[in-house]
C-alpha cells in the first residue's frame, strides 16, 4: 500500500517504459505463437501455463509501476482474446459459467485490474483525501451497483454475478484514469497504448487472409472477418470506437504519427466493412459524421461519403447484408434475414420477463437463460430494464448522458484546430457510435469494446477540465500554430 501511494500518479520512468514496451512484445508474440501453434492440440496445455507467468509478471508491474500497468493493459487487452479458452457468451449458455470462463486470460486479467485498481484507488484516497470525480463517474458506479443488486433476485446467480464484474471492470477502468490522465503527457501516452494496440488485431488478421486461413466465421452465404476475437460483432464494434476516434485526432498529430495512423484507420475501415456487421457500420458512420461536423471538416465529410460509396461498390456482399432488411425472412431459425424484424419479435418476448421484478430486474446475463432462442436481448435499453430493473435503466441512460455531456464540455472548453479538440469530438462520435450500436445489440458488458470507448471519454474528462491549461506548444501537433494552448 506505501509503495502504491508513493509511486503513483507519477508518470513511469525511462526503464519503466523499456520494461513495459519489452513486455508488450513478449506478450503480442506469445499471443501469436500460441494463437498459430495450437491447431490440433489441447489449447489449455499451452495457454494456461502462458497466463500464469504472465499474470505473475503483471501483478509485479501492477504493484510497483501502476501507471505503466495501465498503460500495457491497453496495449494488448485487444489481443488476448487469441488465448481465449471458452466460447461466445452471447446465445451460449454452456460456455457462461465460472468453470468455463475461470481459465480465459482476459478473465484473469480482468480479476487482476480490478484487485490492482481497488488497492491503488484506496493508496491513492489516503494519499489526498479524496478522488477525483464527475457526474459521469457516479453514474457508471450507480449504474455498476444496479448489477450487484439485483444478485439475490438471479436464478442465475453465477452468471450474473460474471457479468457484473465484467461492467465494474469497465467502469473501473473509467475511474482509474480518470485520476491517472492529469497531464497533456500522459494524456497522449494513454491513446497512444490504446492505438498501439490496434496494430496486433490488424496484423493477425491480415497474416490469416494472407496465409490462405482468414479469421473469419460464416453466417449464412457470408464470410465475416473476426480477427483475434470470437466473433465478428465485437471486432466490428471495436474497430469502429478505433475507427471514429482516430479520423478524430488524424489532422491533429505530428506527420510522422499521421504516417504511421492513417494506414491503421485504413485498414481498420476495410477490415470493419468486411465484417459485415451493419449496426457497427452505421454506427460508425455516424460517428465520424459526427466528428466531421464538430470540427468543421470537409474533407471528414467527403472522405466518408466517398468510402460509403466505394464499399457500396467494392464489396458487393455489404449491400447484399443491407437489403436483407427489406425481405421478409425473419432471422432466428436460420443465419441470416431480416434481423430488424426478429429483433422486434424478439424485443416483445423479453420485456415481459421483467414484471416479475421491475425495480431490480431479473439478473443480469439472466435472459438467454429465459427464453427459447437462448439469446440477450440485442438492446441495451430492453435489457438494462429486464435485467436490472427501473433502478439499472434509469442509471443506465443517466451514464449515455452523462458521457455525451462530457464530451459536449470537452469540445466548448477546447479550441478549434487543436489536438484537445479533436479528442473531445473523437469521444462525442465515439459516444454516439455506441448509443447507435447499442439500440439493437448487446454492448453494455462487451468489455474488450469498451475498454476503449472509456479511455477516450476519460481522455475528453481531462480536456474538459478548466483548470488544466495545456502547454503552448504540444509535440503531438505539427507546429506551434496548432498547438493546444489554453488560457481560459
Amino acid at each position: 500500500m506505501t509503495a502504491l501511494v508513493n509511486r503513483q500518479p507519477t508518470a513511469p520512468t525511462r526503464t519503466g517504459r523499456i520494461l513495459t514496451l519489452i513486455a508488450a512484445v513478449v506478450m503480442a508474440g506469445a499471443a501469436a505463437f500460441s494463437g498459430m501453434s495450437t491447431a490440433g492440440t489441447d489449447r489449455r496445455l499451452v495457454i494456461v501455463p502462458l497466463a500464469a507467468v504472465l499474470a505473475g509478471v503483471l501483478a509485479t508491474l501492477a504493484f510497483t509501476r501502476f501507471a505503466a500497468f495501465v498503460l500495457l493493459i491497453l496495449g494488448v487487452r485487444a489481443s488476448i482474446d487469441l488465448f481465449k479458452l471458452s466460447g461466445p457468451s452471447s446465445g451460449n449458455t454452456l460456455t457462461n459459467t465460472a468453470a468455463a470462463r475461470a481459465l480465459d486470460p482476459s478473465t484473469i486479467l480482468a480479476v487482476l485490474f480490478l484487485l490492482a485498481a481497488s488497492l491503488w484507488l484506496i493508496a491513492q484516497f489516503a494519499r489526498d483525501g479524496h478522488l477525483r470525480g464527475s457526474r459521469l463517474r457516479t453514474a457508471l458506479v450507480c449504474f455498476s451497483l444496479a448489477g450487484f443488486v439485483g444478485l439475490p433476485g438471479s436464478s442465475q446467480p453465477q452468471a450474473s454475478a460474471l457479468e457484473a464484474l465484467r461492467i465494474l471492470s469497465v467502469v473501473m477502468m473509467y475511474v482509474v484514469l480518470e485520476q491517472l490522465i492529469t497531464t497533456p503527457e500522459m494524456l497522449r501516452k494513454v491513446l497512444t497504448a490504446a492505438f498501439a494496440g490496434l496494430a496486433f488485431p490488424l496484423l493477425y488478421q491480415t497474416y490469416t487472409i494472407a496465409s490462405g486461413h482468414s479469421a473469419s466465421e460464416v453466417l449464412g452465404s457470408f464470410t465475416r472477418l473476426t480477427g483475434p476475437f470470437a466473433q465478428a460483432n465485437t471486432f466490428a464494434r471495436y474497430l469502429a470506437f478505433m475507427l471514429v476516434f482516430g479520423v478524430a485526432i488524424l489532422p491533429h498529430v505530428s506527420r510522422r504519427l499521421q504516417l504511421v495512423l492513417l494506414p491503421m484507420l485504413g485498414l481498420s475501415g476495410v477490415y470493419l466493412v468486411l465484417t459485415i456487421t451493419r449496426g457497427a457500420l452505421i454506427a460508425a458512420v455516424v460517428g465520424i459524421v459526427i466528428v466531421g461536423v464538430v470540427q468543421r471538416s470537409k474533407v471528414i465529410l467527403g472522405g466518408v461519403a466517398v468510402a460509403v460509396l466505394a464499399a457500396a461498390v467494392v464489396f458487393p456482399s455489404v449491400s447484399s447484408r443491407f437489403a436483407e432488411l427489406g425481405t421478409s425472412a425473419t432471422a432466428g431459425g436460420g443465419p441470416t434475414g431480416n434481423t430488424l424484424a426478429w429483433r422486434i419479435n424478439y424485443w416483445t418476448e423479453v420485456l415481459p420477463l421483467a414484471n416479475k421484478n421491475p425495480v431490480t430486474g431479473i439478473g443480469l446475463n439472466v435472459t438467454q437463460y429465459s427464453t427459447d432462442a437462448a439469446k440477450q436481448p440485442h438492446n441495451d435499453f430492453i435489457r438494462a430494464y429486464v435485467e436490472t430493473g427501473l433502478l439499472g435503466l434509469v442509471t443506465y441512460i443517466a451514464a449515455l448522458l452523462a458521457m455525451v455531456g462530457n464530451a459536449r464540455r470537452a469540445i466548448s472548453r477546447s479550441r478549434p484546430g487543436t489536438f484537445e479538440r479533436g479528442v473531445a469530438a473523437g469521444a462525442l462520435g465515439c459516444a454516439w457510435c455506441f448509443i447507435i450500436t447499442s439500440l439493437a445489440a448487446n454492448v453494455m458488458s462487451n468489455v474488450v469494446s469498451l475498454w476503449y470507448l472509456i479511455t477516450f471519454t476519460a481522455a475528453a474528462a481531462y480536456v474538459a477540465r478548466p483548470h488544466n491549461p495545456f502547454p503552448t506548444h504540444d509535440p503531438a501537433l505539427p507546429s506551434p500554430a496548432r498547438s493546444g494552448a489554453d488560457q481560459r
